[in-house]
């Protein structure tokens, strides 16, 4: 009488093919948050602070870019700024030659991902575009609206904090 062989692949819980998968998939999350924060990165932008405390849901705030010029940034909110929603953007710049200009809205107290915003030129020194605040998580989030100009000198820019309270 002959023999007959096991199979080579035992019936039980395939536990091997499970470590493989878990190894993936925790490898694509940590690709994915490298990536996130390379985006994120802003050590080539020259910061200024904003020079004074503004309320972005009511009116445009101001930023001096050191002594070579100065920029406004306005969000067209129609007094409150709400999350989820699509917002006109607009930044003027004085003093300075921008030939691109991003918003970035970031979470001031938690990583919130990239809400990053390129603005189109409709005049000299004048921005507009849309951007939209993420979804807030908690009844009141904070944001900070970043501003980036590109220059012929580099990259300058400044921030305008503001909080969303959740509707």
């Amino acid at each position: 009488m002959k023999m007959i062989s096991k199979p080579a692949h035992p019936a039980g819980f395939p536990v091997l093919r499970v470590l493989i998968l878990v190894t993936g998939l925790a490898l694509a999350a940590c690709a994915w948050y490298a990536f996130a924060h390379w985006l994120h990165r802003d050590s080539d932008v020259t910061w200024f602070p904003p020079t004074s405390s503004c309320n972005l849901h009511a009116a445009p705030c101001t930023a001096t870019l050191g002594d070579v010029g100065r920029i406004t940034f306005n969000v067209q909110a129609n007094g409150r700024i709400d999350a989820l929603e699509i917002l006109p953007l607009e930044v003027e710049v004085d003093g300075v030659a921008a030939t691109q200009v991003e918003v970035d809205f970031i979470g001031r107290d938690m990583d919130l991902g990239l809400h990053r915003f390129a603005l189109s030129a409709d005049a000299p020194g004048r921005f507009q575009g849309q951007g939209q605040v993420g979804i807030c998580t908690q009844s009141v989030m904070p944001w900070r609206a970043r501003v980036i100009l590109q220059t012929a000198e580099g990259k300058v820019g400044s921030w305008f904090d503001f909080d969303v309270i959740r509707s």
